[in-house]
């Protein structure tokens, strides 16, 4: 079992940038993928970006250029958000790949314009 902790949302105007980490516990050993998503108001939820246990990362286009997912220790994953808009607007759900899906509770970016 893995548990993912994750924080860092907000209220930020557009062109601003927000951080947001996501700690995992229990089995992270099995951990092979980490990542966020998000879900916006009447929408599905979406990849964002992924970060393999070797370092590749993958990215939506909507967010290339603007967001950055990084490790910052064994078990903490990053999200760096710069350059936001209001379609950024969503609940985002860190997520990390095991033997199976887990998901964290989801934190809320608001981006006023």
């Amino acid at each position: 079992q893995v548990q993912l902790v994750e924080s860092g949302g907000g209220l930020v105007q557009a062109g601003g940038s927000l951080r947001l980490s996501c700690t995992a516990s229990g089995s992270t050993f099995s951990i092979r993928t980490m990542g966020w998503f998000r879900q916006a108001p009447g929408k599905q939820r979406e990849l964002v970006a992924t970060l393999t246990r070797g370092g590749t990362t993958n990215y939506v286009d909507s967010v290339k250029g603007r967001f950055t997912i990084a490790r910052d220790n064994a078990n903490t994953v990053n999200l760096q958000m710069s350059s936001l808009k209001p379609e950024d607007t969503a609940v985002y759900y860190c997520w990390a790949f095991a033997t199976r899906a887990n998901w964290g509770q989801g934190t809320q970016v608001t981006v006023s314009s």
